[in-house]
């Protein structure tokens, strides 16, 4: 408890990395081509998924940042649980570009300037007694960056808002679910035998955030025609929060009808990744076009944590403070190695989790087949339901697809309907294509009943062909954080 009351009270004031700024002001040319073509590649697919109507038909024909590298600042530098070495720092883009999206049936538009900032994580780790001393680099915001797109053409006159909202979230939906905590992108790889098991960074614990009841934003919430209705009926608003935590899939209230102070009492468990995370409740009032923003309350975990868990937030609207309150109350759980969480009865219920299982899958062994014509991945299931699935490697120079590296792992939140006498068993099934070659079954209780409550092996598919995965359980353990308290100087440190 007391590590952790020192873990909460961790502030630095951070330092300039003016070399760090000088060797990326000597690669942005490089950052430039690369950056550019993974934003096209991947953003042009989402665009076509996610823009309604004509606009489904925009893509980029032209992709270059500038000449207006990233800047860093303020570098905070911690040693890990794990082995490893993390710098935290702000990441500021203010760059002029020149950014082109063309469809059938839709104007030509531009995007001519891109504000970007966030609080960056670089992890090294892990640390080895050889050239390079570490072994990997990874990568991630600590929470959503922020994003401002200034548009030319047809996207300046019509439709703004529909194409700004649209296309800045697709690039945002690529920035978080690649490298967004808990998701963190592993940028290099320093050792080339680099063991990925020691490589991969578990979540630190969990948050269970119950939201109360809201009051105070009667009026706030109002559109012009519910203004007018209201006048005319008496109708209050429908109101309901969402609630998220980093990349975390966002949870949902139910909506509370015609209510002016609505009092929801629903909980939901979030995975924590770092303290510093932020916890957003987004409280919104339901309609038949477009749900109203009501107001938006942040607050950072350690924050929360350090002072009892219970909190009254005030609710800004397009950053603007208003009368609004939203009240809510968290408890935090340490990830912990025995089983007696799996089955306590105050984890049970909806939006309540007993505990987390990380997959991790390494590479395969001796895969049967011709180099050139493979494409190996591996699928692990848990149950009919779970489905989980490595990207695919095909044969490229220097990639050998008879003993792929895969290095991805799975986080699965466990719900006690999962576990017990009943449990369902793993299988790790190794793929070429979109066809199974092999697989192995691993029993629930041999992964319970292993050290640690993991379990890792060169798992055997079949036909001398070997999977290295892991699987690991672990429970919740009441961490005691909400009686800790931080210094004067951080209980007023703003969200970020």
């Amino acid at each position: 408890m007391a590590f952790l009351a020192q873990k909460l009270a961790t502030d630095g004031g951070g330092e300039s990395v003016v070399f760090l700024n000088e060797i990326v002001a000597q690669l942005w040319p490089n950052i430039n081509k690369a950056g550019s073509k993974m934003l096209k590649d991947i953003a042009d697919p989402m665009l076509k998924a996610t823009l309604p109507g004509p606009l489904s038909s925009l893509h980029f024909t032209k992709v270059d940042f500038g000449e207006v590298p990233m800047r860093f600042s303020n570098a905070v530098t911690t040693k890990t649980d794990s082995d490893g070495i993390k710098v935290d720092m702000n990441v500021d883009w203010d760059g002029k570009c020149d950014i082109e999206l063309d469809g059938a049936m839709v104007p030509a538009l531009g995007v001519e300037h891109v504000k970007l900032q966030g609080r960056l994580e670089l992890v090294l780790c892990p640390l080895i007694n050889v050239l390079p001393l570490i072994g990997a680099v990874q990568a991630a915001f600590i929470n959503p960056p922020s994003l401002k797109l200034d548009f030319t053409g047809a996207a300046n006159i019509a439709d703004l808002s529909v194409i700004d909202d649209s296309i800045r979230q697709v690039i945002l939906d690529i920035i978080n679910g690649m490298a967004t905590l808990p998701n963190r992108y592993l940028t290099v790889k320093l050792d080339e035998a680099n063991d990925w098991f020691r490589t991969y960074i578990p979540p630190l614990g969990i948050i269970r955030v119950t939201v109360k009841q809201a009051w105070g934003f009667a009026e706030e919430s109002k559109t012009k025609t519910k203004k007018l209705l209201s006048k005319l009926t008496g109708a209050a608003p429908d109101c309901y929060a969402r609630v998220s935590v980093g990349a975390e899939e966002p949870w949902q209230t139910s909506t509370k009808d015609n209510l002016i102070n609505p009092t929801w009492n629903e909980t939901h468990d979030f995975v924590v990744s770092d303290y510093n995370q932020s916890i957003q409740i987004d409280v919104k009032d339901k309609d038949m076009n477009a749900d109203d923003d009501v107001g938006l309350a942040v607050v950072l975990v350690k924050d929360i944590m350090s002072i009892g868990g219970q909190q009254e937030l005030p609710l800004k609207h397009k950053g603007e403070s208003t009368d609004g309150v939203v009240s809510v109350a968290c408890e935090y759980f340490e990830l912990d190695a025995g089983n007696a969480s799996l089955s306590a009865s105050e984890h049970k219920g909806e939006g309540k989790i007993c505990g987390i299982a990380n997959i991790l899958v390494a590479g395969a062994f001796n895969v049967k087949g011709h180099r050139e014509a493979l494409r190996p991945s591996v699928v692990v299931k848990w149950g009919p339901k779970l489905r989980y699935q490595t990207a695919m490697v095909t044969g490229t120079p220097g990639i050998d697809t008879n003993n792929p590296a895969f290095d991805q792992n799975f986080r699965v939140p466990v719900t006690a309907d999962m576990v017990g006498s009943g449990a369902e068993s793993f299988r790790i099934a190794l793929m070429d294509g979109e066809k199974e070659v092999g697989g192995v079954e691993v029993p629930f209780k041999n992964v319970v009943g292993a050290p640690g409550m993991t379990l890792q092996d060169r798992f055997d598919v079949g036909g001398g062909t070997t999977v290295r995965a892991s699987i690991g359980l672990r429970g919740l353990k009441a961490a005691g954080a909400q009686n800790m308290a931080l210094p004067e100087r951080q209980k007023h440190k703003p969200a970020s």
